[in-house]
């Protein structure tokens, strides 16, 4: 077993702790995974942000993250959740929304802060359907199988699909 030596270790470690709701996406890569400090003995803290602060995947997210850095080595590791500042979409590199896109879930698009509250639904064109890259599609529902998703349909290939939310 290796020891945990160093933040970017732990990171590069991290990148194998997949988004258990969008398994293409590392917790790195959705943004999740906010900081990582390592201890003289070795021991990890992780730093976490929910994509929704209900998120439902989050438990399974921390004993993931644990359960990975234990398996290398880290004879402790503690997750902290922290809710400021509000994850964003903007965390999320262009590598991480093209694999969503090839996944089959339109990426979000660039979050246009509003003052202080963030609105659920944005002005302006919909995403691009991730299926046959047409522009023309229609939201069906605010919400897809999971509240950091809308649900959009493409008028041209009629593919149902579905956007993170820009947040």
């Amino acid at each position: 077993m290796s020891a945990v030596t160093t933040r970017e270790q732990v990171f590069a470690w991290l990148e194998d702790v997949k988004d258990p709701e969008v398994p293409v996406l590392s917790v790195v890569e959705l943004g999740v995974v906010r900081d990582a400090t390592v201890s003289d003995d070795g021991s990890v803290a992780v730093t976490i942000t929910p994509t929704y602060s209900g998120c439902p995947a989050m438990r399974v997210i921390e004993e993931s993250i644990r359960d990975a850095l234990l398996l290398r080595g880290a004879p402790r590791v503690t997750v902290a959740t922290v809710f400021s500042p509000a994850w964003t979409t903007d965390w999320m590199p262009e590598t991480a929304r093209a694999k969503l896109e090839a996944y089959g879930i339109a990426p979000p698009g660039a979050v246009d802060p509003v003052g202080d509250l963030v609105p659920l639904q944005r002005a302006g064109t919909g995403p691009r359907c991730p299926f046959c890259k047409s522009p023309r599609t229609t939201r069906r529902s605010d919400f897809g199988s999971t509240a950091c998703k809308a649900l959009w349909v493409c008028e041209e290939c009629t593919q149902p699909f579905e956007q993170f939310k820009a947040i």
